[in-house]
C-alpha cells in the first residue's frame, strides 16, 4: 500500500512539459539569432566548431528529470510496511435528558432544557476517548444517539432535543434509566455511568426500582436536578406566551423533586448535583466520571507507513551532478584521430 504525504505537490509535475517547451523555444530563438548573425549554419560551425547541440539537449533533459524527481521526493512517497492494532480504553457514558413539557419552565434561564443542553455540551468538551450515548425521555424514553466516540455527532442530536420528540406526556425517570441500561449493550467491559438530567418529577413511581436494577448491573447513576423547589408555571412552548392549565383551568406548576434524585444517586453510588444559573456546576460529577475504571472499547487497525523519498532524492542529486559535469561542447579527438578524420574528409 502506498500513499503520498503531500499529494498536492504532484500537480507541479504538470508544469514540466510547459518548462520543457519554454526551454526548447528559448534555445530555438537563440539559434535563429546566431544563424542570422553569422549568415549561415556553415559559418556558425566554423566559428564554434566544438558547440554540441545534442549535448545541450542531454543537459536540459537531465535538469528536467532531476526537477521531476525532486518534486516526487517533495511529495513524500510513503509505503505501508505493516498493520498495527491499537487498543482503545475509556468508559461508557449515557446522558439521559428530560424533554418533557416541564423542562420548558424558566426558573433557570433561559429555560431548564436550554440549561441542560449547555451543561451536556460542556461535558462533551471534556471527554476524551470515552464513548457517549444520548437518551431523550418524557413519558417514555428513546435512544437518540447510540454509543459513539464522535462527540460532534452527539452534539448534533443534542441540539434538536425538544418536547416534540416524544409524544407520550409526563415524565418517567424509570423509563430513562432502563433505556439507558439497554444503550450500553453487553459487549463492553468498560466502566459505565448514567448522567440523568431532569427536574425529578417522576410520574411512574418506579424510579428507585429502576435504580436498583442499574446497581445490580454495576452502573453508577449521577443525577442533576434542573429547576427550583418553589415551583413555577410551565410555558405553552419554547417561545413562551401563555402557561399550561389543567382541566379545571388552573395553571400547572412544576417543582424540582430533589429527594427522588438524591435517592437514585445514593442507591448506585453516584452524586446528586443541583443545577441552577451558575457556571461549571457539574465539576464534582465530571471528576467522578473521569475517575471511573477504564476498559477496552475495542481496537483500531491502522497501517504503519515509512517514508521512501530518500532514494528518489538521491537519484535527483546524481542527475544534477552529471548535468553539471557534462560539457556542452563536443569531445576533442586525439591528434592522430583528427589527422585520420581530416584525411577521410579529403577523400
Amino acid at each position: 500500500m502506498m500513499r503520498w504525504g503531500h499529494p498536492a505537490v504532484l500537480y507541479l509535475l504538470l508544469l514540466l512539459p510547459l518548462l520543457a517547451a519554454l526551454i526548447w523555444w528559448a534555445k530555438a530563438r537563440r539559434g535563429r539569432r546566431l544563424r542570422e548573425q553569422f549568415a549561415s549554419a556553415a559559418l556558425l560551425e566554423t566559428v564554434a566548431p566544438h558547440l554540441s547541440t545534442a549535448r545541450q539537449r542531454v543537459k536540459d533533459g537531465l535538469l528536467l528529470a532531476a526537477l521531476g524527481l525532486g518534486l516526487l521526493a517533495l511529495a513524500d512517497p510513503q509505503v505501508g510496511t505493516r498493520m498495527e492494532e491499537v487498543k482503545r480504553e475509556g468508559i461508557d457514558l449515557v446522558v439521559a435528558v428530560d424533554v418533557s413539557n416541564s423542562m420548558l419552565a424558566r426558573d433557570v434561564a433561559p429555560s431548564r432544557l436550554d440549561k441542560a443542553r449547555h451543561e451536556v455540551r460542556g461535558l462533551l468538551n471534556l471527554l476524551e476517548g470515552d464513548r457517549v450515548a444520548l437518551v431523550a425521555f418524557a413519558g417514555k424514553a428513546v435512544v437518540e444517539c447510540p454509543l459513539t466516540l464522535d462527540y460532534g455527532a452527539a452534539e448534533l442530536f443534542l441540539a434538536v432535543l425538544d418536547p416534540n420528540l416524544i409524544s407520550s406526556p409526563g415524565t418517567s425517570v424509570a423509563a430513562a434509566i432502563r433505556t439507558s441500561l439497554q444503550a450500553f449493550g453487553e459487549e463492553s467491559h468498560a466502566g459505565k455511568a448514567i448522567l440523568l438530567i431532569t427536574d425529578g418529577e417522576d410520574h411512574s413511581g418506579e424510579a428507585e426500582t429502576a435504580a436498583r436494577e442499574a446497581r445490580e448491573k454495576g452502573v453508577i447513576i449521577h443525577t442533576v436536578g434542573i429547576g427550583s423547589p418553589q415551583g413555577v408555571p410551565i410555558p405553552q412552548g419554547e417561545q413562551g406566551g401563555d402557561f399550561r392549565k389543567d382541566r379545571q383551568g388552573n395553571v400547572v406548576v412544576t417543582r424540582l423533586d430533589e429527594a427522588t434524585l438524591q435517592r437514585i444517586a445514593e442507591q448506585t453510588g453516584g452524586i446528586y448535583q443541583r443545577c441552577s444559573t451558575g457556571q461549571d456546576e457539574l465539576k464534582q460529577i465530571t471528576a467522578a466520571i473521569a475517575g471511573l475504571e477504564k476498559g477496552e472499547l475495542g481496537a483500531k487497525k491502522f497501517t504503519q507507513y515509512e517514508h521512501r523519498y530518500q532514494p528518489i532524492l538521491l537519484l535527483a542529486l546524481i542527475l544534477l551532478v552529471v548535468e553539471h559535469l557534462l560539457s556542452d561542447r563536443r569531445m576533442r579527438l586525439p591528434g592522430w584521430l583528427r589527422v585520420f578524420e581530416a584525411e577521410r574528409k579529403e577523400k
